[in-house]
């Protein structure tokens, strides 16, 4: 198949391209830049100039192929309802070029927005009340879409940190943010989990996907269902010679702002029916034992 992808210059969309083009799969990625259509055409794809704002070029890459990964997101945390919106609207605009064609379009979002207190599935409820809720959004247009106008709709949902060698997700956020502190510091007593996947399994979960996957269908981009943000503390405040400590919620957020919040939230998620139902099975590092080897040397 030939795939539009978007944010293809990305972390994530780099490693979706290697995969594709190593089973076969010819790729056009959507690119801004001369620099990004550089690593584009480096990971083996071709560039396709636009952005997720420009509907046009939207249109016009998901026209030229025979399936869609729709990767981009606009990291504004500071107009999140606006990159929300934007991203409603890119999928809107493939969605009607994919019209009555049966072709795949994948979407991501996180499992950060599942209910806390439990095990979190594929099938598990969004919390709707918190500031994540905004991206569930594209989730509910996806498969509204999907179901109207007769294309593959599907949800890959990743793990708040999608790791590897070259991250610069929220991991490395973090490591940054805490080179200016006398400190590194978890909320309460650190046993809040994340779930973690390593890049180059989370690719081989987007061809497999596209390949087989079914229309309506969530998948959770998670090989461990949860690390405890104790111990990736422990690990940051090691390498940075820090003293880790814990700390309440609200001296938390008055030290790391809403990096606080995040850290808080207990997320640990299954993935139990997407390795079944797609033959995906990750077998790359853990996410410990990659920031041991890749995030400070």
């Amino acid at each position: 198949m030939r795939i539009f992808v978007t944010g293809a210059a990305g972390f994530i969309g780099r490693a979706t391209i290697r995969e594709l083009v190593k089973n076969g799969h010819q790729v056009l990625g959507l690119v801004r830049s001369e620099a990004s259509a550089e690593k584009v055409i480096n990971a083996g794809a071709e560039p396709h100039t636009g952005s997720i704002e420009d509907i046009e070029s939207l249109r016009s890459g998901a026209k030229a192929v025979d399936g869609v990964v729709h990767l981009a997101f606009t990291r504004d945390f500071q107009d999140f309802p606006r990159a929300a919106a934007a991203d409603r609207a890119a999928i809107e605009a493939m969605a009607e070029v994919l019209a009555g064609t049966g072709k795949p379009l994948i979407t991501a979002t996180g499992t950060l927005s599942k209910r806390k207190g439990s095990l979190a599935t594929e099938d598990s409820e969004d919390d709707r009340n918190t500031p994540l809720a905004e991206r569930m959004k594209s989730a509910d247009l996806l498969f509204a879409l999907a179901k109207e106008k007769q294309f593959r709709g599907m949800l890959v949902q990743f793990s708040p940190t999608t790791h590897g060698a070259g991250d610069g997700g929220l991991i490395p956020m973090l490591i940054d943010m805490y080179r200016g502190k006398d400190s590194v510091v978890y909320v309460n007593d650190g046993s809040a989990r994340w779930p973690a996947v390593h890049r180059e399994d989370a690719a081989v979960l987007i061809r497999l996907a596209l390949d087989k996957g079914t229309a309506g269908a969530t998948y959770n981009a998670v090989a461990e269902q949860g690390v405890a943000i104790k111990d990736i503390m422990t690990v940051i405040g090691k390498h940075l010679n820090l003293p880790v400590e814990g700390k309440s919620p609200e001296e938390a957020t008055e030290k790391i702002g809403f990096f606080a919040y995040l850290i808080g939230l207990d997320n640990p998620t299954s993935s139990e029916k997407t390795q079944r139902e797609l033959g995906w099975h990750p077998t790359q590092l853990g996410l410990l034992a990659d920031m041991e080897a890749n995030y400070f040397s």
